[in-house]
Parts: structure tokens; C-alpha cells; sequence
């Protein structure tokens, strides 16, 4: 009774060489699995990368977390008691990984985490976490100086379950990075919002503004959505062409001089 329990079963404990990683990147390292009191038939090992998700549910939301990548590390196996079996791994994260970290720092409201799974055939399942930090990719970082050099500044970040239009996604979800305006947008708009969304060709760009309303206006979103070449976004500076946008999106609506 106390075998089918999981009681005095298996654990497993996941060692990553580095934790940290880019989007399209790997992360490698090795699962320990220890042997426990008596033999027992593992399923399989099974790798996922976990973030918190913001779900809208009619007139409510919660946080989930929620696995969007997953890898078998092994099939079936005998594991006798006691026994020490190692599982070397390299994972490859998707394109569409949200960043958790900017410049050293990590993005107030993000959480990423390598989760694994260890499958015991008639006992409970067994688990470890590991939390990842995942860096910008270089046209990423671009962008993302360019806001910073024209007065933006960090709010927060986090995951929002959806798709968004006109956007290729695999992932059923899209991380919004929020900045505070610049003094010289501060009188037009009440923040930014930018979401990437990568693929191996290309980087993909949206920019939404949540607009001041005035006494008799009511406050609206501008969208801006363009594609980024990787080998273009080296030479590009990055802070002229989002000022240029963001004058011209505000201007057609009257709302910067």
C-alpha cells in the first residue's frame, strides 16, 4: 500500500549547465534520477518549460500556469533500488519564448521555469523545477534600447493568453512588455505596450499606445505592427524609427504636435 502510494519511490533532481538562454536557443544539463526503496518501471522522463499565463474568463481573470514546450528525455526503463540513472538532455526553447531578463535585470511580473516529469507506472508522479532566465535576442535588445534612449521606462511584463491579429503564432499566448512614457510622449499617451513574437526568419514587432482621453474623448489603442530582418536590425537605429512612428501614429489622431 504504502509502494502504491509513492511512498519510498524514485526522485529526480534536474542540473542545468547554465540557466540562461535566447529564444530559438537550447538549454542542456542532466536529470539524477535515484532509485528508492524498491524497483519500479518509469513511464518515461519528460522535460516542459512552464510560464504564468493571464486567462480572460468572461468578466474575470486568473493566472495559470501553463507548459508550452514539451521533450520526452526517455522512454520506459527499469529503475532497481537505489539505483543512480542520469539523463543527459539539450532542450530546445521556441522562438516565441517570452523574456524574463533585460540588461541584468529581471522584467518585474515574469516567471519561466524548466519542469520535470518523472512517470512511475502505479505510483504518483514526481517532479523538480528549475526557474530559467531568458535574454533578448539581439534585434530584441535594439529595440529595446532604442525605447530606453528615447526617455521609456520599464513598467512591468507579463503573459496574456490569446492571438493576436495579423501576428504568425505557434504559441497560444503573447507577452506584453509595458514602459511608462517618455516626458516628451507623457502628455499623449498613458503607456506602451511591445510584444515580440520571433521565428527563425524574422522577428515580428507590435507596439500598442493606450491613449490619454481628454474631457470630452474617450482613451483608444494605436496599433503598429512590422517585421524586423536580423541582419537589418544591426544597422538600424532603432530609436529615430520608433520615434518616427510613434509622432505619426499620435499626429493622424491629433493628439502630438
Amino acid at each position: 500500500m504504502m509502494q502504491a502510494l509513492g511512498v519510498g519511490g524514485p526522485s529526480v533532481e534536474t542540473v542545468l549547465s547554465n540557466p540562461n538562454c535566447r529564444p530559438g536557443g537550447v538549454l542542456e544539463g542532466q536529470i539524477h534520477v535515484e532509485g528508492g526503496d524498491h524497483p519500479v518501471d518509469i513511464e518515461y522522463v519528460a522535460l516542459g518549460m512552464v510560464t504564468r499565463v493571464e486567462v480572460e474568463s468572461g468578466d474575470s481573470e486568473y493566472d495559470s500556469t501553463t507548459e508550452f514546450h514539451r521533450q520526452r528525455a526517455t522512454g520506459a526503463f527499469r529503475l532497481e533500488a537505489k539505483q543512480r540513472y542520469d539523463i543527459p538532455f539539450r532542450f530546445d526553447v521556441p522562438w516565441e519564448t517570452p523574456i524574463t531578463e533585460v540588461y541584468g535585470q529581471h522584467l518585474h511580473g515574469m516567471t519561466m521555469a524548466l519542469r520535470t516529469e518523472l512517470e512511475v507506472a502505479r505510483a504518483v508522479d514526481k517532479g523538480d523545477l528549475d526557474a530559467v532566465a531568458v535574454h533578448p535576442l539581439p534585434a530584441q535588445e535594439r529595440i529595446l534600447e532604442g525605447l530606453l534612449r528615447l526617455g521609456f521606462r520599464f513598467a512591468r511584463a507579463d503573459v496574456e493568453s490569446g492571438r493576436l491579429y495579423g501576428v504568425q503564432q505557434s504559441l497560444p499566448f503573447y507577452q506584453e512588455i509595458e514602459f511608462h512614457p517618455s516626458p516628451q510622449f507623457a502628455s499623449a499617451i498613458n503607456q506602451l505596450e511591445l510584444t515580440f513574437a520571433a521565428t527563425p526568419q524574422h522577428l515580428q514587432v507590435v507596439l500598442e499606445l493606450d491613449k490619454r482621453g481628454g474631457v470630452f474623448t474617450e482613451g483608444r489603442d494605436a496599433f503598429g505592427h512590422f517585421n524586423v530582418d536580423y541582419a537589418s536590425a544591426e544597422q538600424t537605429d532603432w530609436a529615430a524609427q520608433l520615434h518616427g512612428w510613434l509622432e505619426q501614429s499620435l499626429r493622424k489622431r491629433g493628439l502630438f504636435r
